[in-house]
């Protein structure tokens, strides 16, 4: 029997997630969760095999909780399910280990084969995705994102420059170069492109 617990902050999904997957003779789910924070400790004290967890999440993202659980090296397989078909997300995802990443709107027998192939040691990523992250994998090299993200934050130039320890001069250059790669006009109309891609994250 495959163990699985459920991180999704929408009642009625989730609800119907539970119900679902409960119809399957090889599935039981042993834990539901709301939030981030909640999920990371369910997943922490039931130990199930697969965790199936929301990306969008309060107070903890479900790659927060992937990442947390890497971090402490449990072997509980996480499946990311997701409505955003976002590069950003998706890069993230893989550096955390996740072993699956579905779209919200995959059937009921999607899910329950991708819980028993990732259950099984496998990966599984939804084909959108993977056409996804081949389309639009970001432009912006490391500095350039660290710049925008500063920025995205509220902070000048200057304190960019402070925190990244460069030159004023180095800083406008890494953002003139990000609004150019963006095709942007503006500073503001570059970091709303980039949000919208997750190439924040």
């Amino acid at each position: 029997m495959i163990q699985v617990v459920l991180g999704e902050d929408q009642r009625l999904l989730r609800g119907a997630m539970a119900t679902l997957l409960s119809l399957e003779d090889d599935i039981e789910v042993v834990g539901q969760a709301e939030n981030g924070e909640d999920a990371l400790q369910l997943i922490r004290s039931a130990r199930p095999d697969v965790a199936v967890l929301d990306i969008e999440m309060p107070l903890k993202t479900g790659l927060d909780v992937a990442e947390a659980l890497r971090q402490d090296g449990s072997p509980c397989k996480i499946l990311i399910v997701t409505t955003f078909a976002r590069p950003g997300y998706f890069q993230r995802a893989i550096a955390a280990g996740v072993a699956g990443y579905l779209l919200k709107d995959s059937s009921s027998d999607e899910m329950s084969d991708a819980i028993r192939r990732v259950y099984a040691g496998k990966r599984v990523i939804s084909p959108e995705l993977s056409l996804a992250m081949w389309e639009a994998s970001s432009p912006l090299s490391l500095r350039e994102r660290d710049v925008l993200r500063l920025a995205a934050e509220g902070l000048t130039l200057q304190d960019i420059g402070a925190k990244l320890f460069l030159s004023h001069g180095t800083v406008r250059n890494y953002m003139s170069e990000a609004i150019g790669k963006l095709g942007a006009s503006t500073r503001i109309e570059a970091i709303r492109t980039a949000r919208e891609k997750g190439w924040l994250e």
